[in-house]
């Protein structure tokens, strides 16, 4: 029955009145060749301003990439911080015990460059062998320096030490001065965060605008404050943008002023008040220690005044004096 149904079937039963089946298969081939040509004419057709200008863009930046790659690659090959890096990595010094205690003290000393780990290291291992060469060569050879011949090698052994210690010497002083500067500008900080606290401010966005304010007379706790907000915004505890914040100062008043901020946000006690109290004992122990250096000063002085100005007031006071006596006898 079905096979009967399938014979009896015809596509010109299906086709329009007046169309026959050559017809459909020319139109059908007319379509064809229309729509390759059009496909042709999309691929081959002259781009508008817009695409043109699209393009050109593209092209530009990824010429500019492929350009910047190529810089820093051949930068990082001859740059000196990346021979430096070289000689770390390849001595092991990035994960060693000197790595982990420089990082803390280069951040107390205020120096947050990527590369800055890497020269202290360099130098580290470097100075020795620099100092110990030109004591040797100025021993030896040039002489600019009066020692005596017989002492050996003990001056290029005291370069090579001193060679090792001198950056570990220069980090310390280099973050002791800006302990100094943010205990001398925490007072007007703690001011400024009084004002802000009693404004309504939060406590992320008082840091933000004392550390704005105070960008140009104390950059060393402006730095500090707005490294606080921004870690106060993404760490998960604000315990710990606190404890960073000792970590990289180690200063006293910045320890009285975080656990002041952490009692205040432990006890519910006003920010405002709390700060004030704080400005205030910072002042007074800076009065304090003025005056104690006042008071020291006579003693310091007592040395020199014998040395230099004593001498000196003898002679001019005694002078005339014995030239009189010196005449005198010199007539008799």
């Amino acid at each position: 029955m079905r096979s009967t149904r399938l014979q009896d079937f015809s596509i010109a039963d299906w086709l329009p009145a007046g169309v026959g089946l050559d017809d459909a298969i020319v139109l059908l081939a007319s379509l064809a060749v229309l729509a390759a040509f059009l496909a042709i004419w999309q691929a081959l057709r002259p781009k508008t301003s817009f695409e043109r200008r699209l393009e050109q863009v593209i092209q530009r930046k990824e010429s500019l990439r492929e350009a910047a790659l190529a810089t820093r690659r051949s930068q990082h090959r001859r740059n000196p911080v990346g021979l430096m890096r070289e000689a770390v990595s390849r001595l092991h010094l990035l994960r060693s015990r000197h790595a982990a205690e420089a990082r803390g003290m280069l951040a107390r000393a205020g120096f947050r460059s990527q590369d800055t780990m890497v020269r202290y290291l360099f130098a580290r291992i470097s100075l020795p062998f620099v100092f110990g060469v030109a004591m040797l060569a100025d021993t030896h050879v040039l002489h600019l320096m009066p020692l005596p011949p017989h002492w050996g090698l003990l001056p290029a052994m005291a370069g090579v030490v001193f060679g090792f210690y001198a950056p570990r010497i220069y980090l310390r002083n280099a973050a002791d001065k800006r302990a100094k500067q943010i205990q001398l500008g925490l007072p007007d900080g703690l001011d400024l965060m009084v004002i802000c606290a009693e404004a309504g401010l939060s406590l992320d966005a008082t840091l933000v605008r004392v550390s704005r304010e105070l960008g140009n007379t104390w950059p060393a706790l402006a730095e500090e404050y707005g490294i606080t907000a921004a870690e106060l915004t993404f760490l998960p505890e604000r315990r710990m943008a606190f404890e960073n914040l000792n970590a990289r100062t180690d200063s006293d008043g910045i320890r009285g002023v975080v656990n002041t901020l952490q009692q205040t946000a432990k006890f519910g006690t006003p920010l405002a008040q709390s700060l004030r109290v704080l400005a205030t004992e910072m002042r007074n122990a800076r009065m304090t220690r003025a005056e104690e250096k006042a008071a020291r000063l006579p003693a310091l002085l007592t040395i020199p005044m014998m040395i230099f100005i004593l001498p000196t007031l003898f002679i001019v006071l005694l002078g005339p004096a014995a030239i009189n006596v010196i005449d005198t006898f010199a007539k008799h």
